[in-house]
């Protein structure tokens, strides 16, 4: 990985649209510090489009597309995306859907049986807290409200999930598990074309990408512009396809940096 100081000029002025995980990318241990959320701030500013990309709940998402300075949310590893419209005086959030949600309803039933199976083996691991607020996937717990599992023991919760022939991401926190043919990539590609008319099959040196941990290497892998918060040095064990760059600080500091180098070498190519 290249540290992301080295990142050309030329590279960064066909940047429109960043990218970005949540969970330790732009939160540093479970907190948005001021310098993330400020950096969010400062790329609406300068232009760009933000979209972070997350395996966090429906409930979330509802949040941050309604609260944060974003141009829409993708949300439960790619399931659906929110944004709100503003294209009257009267602002609307809109949602679009992969799959509809009564069409995983025997998704449900299958997670009750994996759920059983994944406490008889580890019973100190939970359910995420925010499952409630989930529609699409089940989330497994473990490190966030839990003692960190052994990383092993994560790899037997992903083998009980695909058992199932669900899909599964490890994220810096979560094991999540669900039923479709959709990821981050895929959904990400949908609402660029969608609601920002970018086409990333064609042009994806218009999108920044940055994530940290394995849930993310789809998007790691199709943008060549992709960048890993420094914390992604945990994962090198579990991760075959790397970003291309490397922050010096981890976590929302490292996206801070990120956001940093960007603006500042975007000012230099403007005319």
């Amino acid at each position: 990985m290249i540290p992301i100081s080295e990142i050309s000029q030329d590279i960064v002025s066909k940047i429109k649209l960043v990218l970005c995980d949540i969970d330790d990318t732009i939160s540093t241990e479970g907190k948005i510090l001021p310098e993330a959320y400020n950096a969010l701030w400062k790329l609406k500013r300068a232009g760009f489009h933000v979209v972070p990309i997350t395996g966090r709940c429906a409930g979330w998402v509802d949040h941050i597309a309604r609260m944060w300075p974003v141009s829409g949310v993708i949300g439960e590893n790619g399931a659906f995306y929110a944004y709100m419209d503003i294209s009257s005086d009267h602002k609307k959030l809109k949602k679009r859907y992969y799959l509809q949600p009564d069409e995983v309803k025997e998704a449900q039933k299958k997670f009750e049986d994996i759920k059983k199976e994944v406490f008889s083996l580890f019973p100190q691991v939970k359910v995420a807290s925010d499952q409630p607020y989930r529609q699409f996937d089940l989330a497994i717990d473990f490190c966030e409200d839990v003692p960190p599992l052994e990383r092993k023991d994560v790899l037997k919760i992903v083998n009980i999930f695909e058992n199932y022939g669900a899909q599964t991401k490890i994220s810096s926190i979560h094991v999540n598990g669900w039923f479709g043919d959709y990821d981050k990539l895929t959904m990400t590609k949908i609402f660029s074309k969608e609601q920002l008319k970018i086409d990333l099959e064609k042009t994806p040196e218009k999108a920044l990408f940055i994530g940290d941990s394995p849930n993310d290497q789809p998007m790691f892998n199709f943008f060549p512009i992709s960048v890993g918060v420094q914390n992604i040095n945990n994962f090198k064990d579990l991760i075959n396809n790397f970003p291309t760059y490397v922050t010096k600080k981890p976590a929302g500091l490292g996206f801070a940096e990120i956001v940093k180098i960007i603006i500042e070498k975007t000012s230099l190519a403007d005319p």
